[in-house]
Order: structure tokens, then sequence, then C-alpha cells
């Protein structure tokens, strides 16, 4: 009798011995990759700048453009002013609407960016966190032209989810600000 009870604990322990470690999955990450960017030069109006190839031209005028990136859901616009005894106040208001996303985002980094030789000034904003916009920056020679960029996204802002498109984009607005030229 007792010699069953060993013989039956023993099947049942080899038997459960046999199975599958059952181990935790991993969390999954999901891996986006854009194709690198190629460029074209586009002119509007009082300027002109290097476009990424992916970026469909919408809703030009002489003074604005949307630039939009159906694959990322994503759109930057870009409008142009001209300056007229307002630089300060276009700075302004630039910097204001740049810190409005304040409120919901974590985290807004100032970049300045400087190109002497084509009288290129101006200041890139990339904003991290849950705001509506995950970048922005304005561009001036400081005496005749002013242009402003914003990149929006046209989806419930989740900056984990929108986070890779946004670091291609937000590296668009760095080429765009790069390669601006003035046209007199």
């Amino acid at each position: 009798m007792m010699c069953n009870k060993f013989l039956m604990l023993f099947v049942v322990l080899f038997l459960m011995a046999c199975g599958e470690e059952t181990l935790p999955k991993p969390n999954a990450v999901l891996r986006l990759e854009y194709p690198k960017a190629q460029w074209d030069t586009l002119s509007v109006g009082h300027f002109q700048f290097q476009k990424n190839r992916l970026a469909k031209v919408k809703d030009r005028t002489s003074e604005s453009l949307t630039l939009d990136y159906p694959a990322m859901k994503g759109t930057i616009y870009l409008n142009y002013k001209k300056v007229d005894a307002n630089l300060e106040k276009l700075l302004v208001d630039a910097q204001k609407f740049s810190y409005e996303h304040a409120v919901k985002a974590d985290a807004i980094d100032t970049k300045v960016f400087q190109n002497e030789e084509e009288r290129v000034y101006g200041q890139f904003f990339s904003v991290s966190g849950d705001a509506a916009s995950q970048a922005q920056f304005y561009a001036t020679d400081s005496t005749d032209h002013f242009v402003t960029g914003s990149l929006y996204f046209y989806a419930r802002p989740n900056y984990d989810s929108i986070y890779p498109a946004a670091v291609y984009l937000q590296n668009d607005i760095l080429t765009i600000m790069e390669s601006l030229r003035w046209k007199e």
C-alpha cells in the first residue's frame, strides 16, 4: 500500500516535471522604420528650402504652405510674414506660441540657430510629452523676412506612440532651417 502511494507520487511528479517551463513574455516594442530622406528644393514666395520627397505639398500660397506626411499622419505648417518694424512682436509671438504647449509637455528643448552666411537666425523648439505639437521653429533675417513652422500629428497626442515619427519629422524641420534661403 505504501509502495503504491510512493509510486503514484513519483508518477505525478514525473509528469509535472516533463512540462515546459512557463516564462513571462517580454514587452513588445513597436519598430517603425522610415526611409532615408531624399531632398528637393522647394521655392515659395520669399524663401526656398530643402523638402523631403515623402512630404506632399498642400495648401500652398505665397505666404504659407503645408507639408503633409500621410504615412506618419503628420503635418508641418509653414507661414511667412514680412518684417515691417514689427520684429520684436513677431519674435515674442513665435516664442509665446511655442511655450503654450508647456501645459501638456514633459519638456521643451530649445536650440538657437544661426547661419551668418545666409542671414538666417532662429530657434527650434523640440517638445516631448503628450502636447498637441511636437516641434515649432522660427527663422528670420532680422530685417525683411520671418518664417514660422510647427509640427502636428492628426492623431491624439500619445508621445510614446508618435515618438519615432516625431524624431524623423523634427530632423526634417532642422533640414528646412539649415537649407532656408531668402529670395530678395
